[in-house]
């Protein structure tokens, strides 16, 4: 596995091009603003608090790659990533989700992530756990207490009872049923098991959950609100899989799984504020245009620098990299507020697609289109041949259906990809392989629907 801190900004641009095709600059950028955080944590710790992120402004047609490059430079950090529609949040005084929620939502992918990397270190310790539970359901009267003769059993607890010979003969069963459990002998049984009941009762507070105001009222009133449980019939398969992270979660040390979640969360985190564009407010001064200026002025307090209340404990927000985008078709950059765009000096013009943006894009990604599918069909022993003349027929009717229609990008090559791939994909594995997929027979799939307006633009 790479070690992110020994990657200069060229490398982080090769292993970002691995996955997304084209927009050098804005991939130069946020490789540049990746490989800052790093050198700002070799800082002397006195100078390490006045070097701040430089925030990232991205401007560009939809389905270009601007949140594929913030998703991507996440992944390769390893940093808690969230990406939100700033336009889901309302001013202060607005019926809406209060933008403090952003924080509150990066610190809860934080702690999952955290979560999930301690439950690997735990994973032994939860399956024996888990194996446990399922022989208890299986042969209950193993976890009774054997009764007591003569004096002691006076001071025996009100625990069920059972005489020292069915107790042995439990015993016994019990590690007869061990043996079946391992061997995967019994996988179809059911068992009853007892879980946790999710069901949420939240009260509302003003309008706003508990959650939305940073409250946990479980970890508030402690033991006085009891889980509420509930017994289920389930395979014991089943049971295994919905038990083993409740078994987990018992083992992680969960002061340091919150201390180490905070942590990263203020300095690693990633927001990326999509829909930036909708939050300019027009020249005028009523109906939903009021708040989106007082958005912008509630946004600014956050990603300047502040301190937000969660459930977990207070998190400062002065070193999250904010990455915001959006198409800025009918307003520019400098149609924010003066106070907030000084806040994303960072600025990147995105490219629109070309026909060979497209070509690449379905063939060139790891996670590439053509691949997909192939490996999908492979499953079912059916082989796939894509020809190049195919290829650029697809990127082609693409191209071109964006040139007529509302132009969404590479988001455009799925529905295409949908329509030339439905009948392949309908019939499987019942058809014979190998199946080349050409240029005539994109035609016949999609041409007649990419010449006809009217069919494009539903189908398309």
């Amino acid at each position: 596995m790479m070690n992110i801190d020994e990657l200069t900004p060229k490398e982080i641009v090769e292993e970002l091009d691995k996955y997304i095709i084209g927009q050098k600059e804005a991939k130069k950028a946020v490789s540049i603003a990746l490989r800052n955080r790093i050198r700002r944590m070799k800082l002397p710790e006195d100078m390490q608090r006045d070097v701040l992120p430089k925030n990232i402004l991205m401007a560009g047609p939809t389905g270009v790659g601007k949140t594929e490059i913030a998703r991507r430079l996440a992944q390769l950090s390893g940093a808690p990533f969230i990406k939100v529609e700033v336009t889901r949040y309302t001013e202060v005084g607005y019926v809406g989700k209060s933008v403090d929620s952003i924080i509150r939502d990066l610190v809860e992918e934080s702690i999952n992530r955290v979560k999930s990397e301690m439950a690997v270190t735990v994973e032994e310790g939860a399956k024996q756990a888990v194996e446990e539970r399922i022989l208890d359901a299986l042969v209950p009267e193993s976890v009774k207490r054997p009764a007591m003769s003569g004096f002691m059993s006076f001071f025996q607890s009100a625990q069920p009872q059972v005489s020292p010979e069915v107790h042995r003969a439990a015993l016994s069963k019990r590690e007869e049923m061990r043996q079946k459990l391992r061997s995967g002998e019994i996988e179809d049984l059911e068992i009853e098991i007892e879980v946790e009941d999710t069901t949420p009762v939240m009260p509302m507070i003003g309008g706003m959950s508990p959650e939305d105001l940073g409250i946990d009222l479980q970890d508030m009133f402690g033991g006085m609100i009891p889980k509420k449980m509930k017994k289920k019939r389930v395979k014991i398969k089943d049971a295994r899989r919905i038990l083993l992270p409740v078994e987990s979660e018992k083992l992680i040390d969960k002061d340091r799984m919150i201390q180490e979640a905070l942590e990263r969360a203020q300095y690693k985190g990633i927001v990326f504020l999509d829909e930036f564009d909708k939050i300019v407010g027009s020249n005028s001064r009523s109906g939903p245009d009021v708040s989106r200026e007082g958005v912008q002025r509630d946004l600014l307090p956050i990603v300047e620098g502040t301190t937000i209340s969660t459930k977990y404990g207070p998190v400062k927000t002065d070193y999250i990299l904010f990455i915001a985008a959006g198409a800025f078709h009918m307003s520019k950059p400098s149609d924010l507020i003066p106070e907030i765009q000084g806040r994303f000096p960072i600025r990147v013009e995105l490219e629109a697609l070309t026909q060979n943006d497209f070509e690449r894009i379905l063939v060139e990604p790891k996670n590439s289109l053509i691949h997909q599918y192939k490996a999908l069909l492979e499953t079912e022993n059916v082989e796939v041949i894509f020809t190049p003349d195919g290829i650029s027929e697809i990127a082609r009717i693409a191209y071109e259906v964006n040139t007529r229609q509302e132009n969404i990008g590479a988001r455009r090559l799925y529905t295409v990809m949908e329509k030339v791939m439905e009948d392949i994909s309908f019939n499987a594995p019942k058809v014979e392989s190998p199946i080349r997929i050409d240029k005539e027979y994109v035609i016949s799939k999609v041409g007649h629907i990419a010449t006809d307006e009217d069919l494009s633009s539903y189908i398309l």
